[in-house]
């Protein structure tokens, strides 16, 4: 799919119909205390639609979250975490590791009655890593997965550059194809000149990066491979062409490991596909989930 080579987040957000969504607290098994976004589709929708689960990134949700939206303009109802150490809770201590982390998906969406069988999985960058492990742990639980530049593997000749090195002026560089979207994305508006923004901002980026580390530090590859051929699902592969994170050659190292998966790169599009060209990525998985 081809798609436009410039954006602005002004345009990537406006693109389809900004949709309220309602927040839950649930609480696990595992006693994880955890925020759910719950967006639904427009009256007469729902009893027809499946549910997608959607899993974030390192970055968490943003105001304007444009794919979930389109879902949710599609017919979705879409269902969508929040991960420990990304919301004012702080229970990040009770999850270490990627087994942690998939159950921890199950969890909650045994808390939200998602567990009957055909619930889609979608996710981004470090969400699409849990979305695949949550997948190769209870297949059957699944009815589709599309996977947007996901994390969890590592090619020797193709090294993913250290996120957690970086200071926060060098990420748009990596994570955009336009670097002048990314700063708008990335700091939402916010005013850095001011000191105590600055610090909230600060604060709070190293807390998700202690949380985010322990599957992605020193490397995003938790052996997700060896495991890789339990993930049976349908999958979509949807790839930021200009990817500088992950770049695409990673799109092929997924589809040989997964035993159903199809690759879709976007032009214009860097790590951050989501943002950049939010159309492309919705038009794409929206085809895909309802095959």
């Amino acid at each position: 799919m081809t798609a436009p080579k410039t954006a602005t987040a002004e345009a990537a957000t406006g693109l389809f119909s900004e949709m309220a969504f309602s927040e839950v607290v649930v609480t696990t098994r595992r006693s994880v205390t955890a925020p759910v976004r719950v967006y639904e589709p427009a009256a007469g929708a729902a009893a027809s639609t499946a549910t997608v689960l959607a899993l974030h990134g390192a970055g968490g949700w943003l105001a304007n979250e444009p794919v979930l939206d389109g879902l949710v303009d599609a017919g979705f109802r879409v269902v969508a975490p929040v991960w420990p150490a990304w919301s004012e809770h702080t229970d990040e201590d009770r999850l270490s590791d990627m087994l942690d982390f998939a159950l921890h998906g199950w969890d909650v969406a045994t808390e939200m009655g998602l567990v009957d069988g055909g619930l889609h999985l979608v996710g981004h960058s470090m969400g699409g890593m849990i979305a695949a492990e949550m997948s190769a742990l209870a297949p059957q639980s699944v009815g589709r997965m599309a996977l947007m530049c996901p994390a969890g593997m590592w090619l020797a000749d193709h090294p993913i550059p250290d996120i957690f090195a970086m200071l926060p002026y060098q990420l748009a560089e990596v994570l955009f194809a336009d670097p002048n979207v990314g700063e708008e994305v990335l700091t939402g508006g916010a005013d850095f000149s001011d000191n105590a923004t600055l610090t909230r901002f600060m604060v709070a980026r190293a807390r998700q990066q202690g949380m985010a580390g322990k599957i992605l530090f020193p490397i995003p590859n938790r052996r997700f491979s060896e495991r890789a051929y339990r993930a049976t699902v349908p999958t979509l592969l949807v790839w930021g062409r200009q990817d500088r994170l992950i770049p695409p050659a990673y799109a092929d190292a997924w589809q040989a490991a997964l035993p159903d998966a199809s690759v879709r790169l976007v032009d214009g599009a860097g790590h951050m596909l989501p943002y950049e060209q939010p159309a492309a990525a919705v038009d794409a998985i929206t085809a895909h989930l309802r095959r």
